[in-house]
């Protein structure tokens, strides 16, 4: 039985983890997705209108941000809009 991406997470804050709307830069795409990569809209509307294909930049629903073991600002993919 595998891991949830919530069970990943490491949230020492507290309520920081939490699902946001979001464009994600991703040549490829993958699960855990590092700050810089990430703008946070404020809808799934706003994340679709700003989305480009064509650009590597993909609406998206992330659980974030999480600090790693090394000590970067990620955040994890719960599902692509597209």
């Amino acid at each position: 039985m595998g891991v949830s991406i919530r069970g990943l997470m490491m949230d020492r804050a507290g309520s920081v983890v939490r699902d946001r709307f979001a464009v994600v830069y991703a040549p490829r795409k993958k699960k855990r997705l590092s700050a810089n990569c990430v703008q946070i809209m404020e809808s799934e509307r706003a994340a679709r209108e700003a989305a480009d294909p064509a650009r590597h930049r993909h609406a998206a629903l992330v659980a974030g941000p999480s600090t790693s073991s090394e000590s970067q600002q990620l955040y994890y993919l719960v599902r692509w809009l597209e």
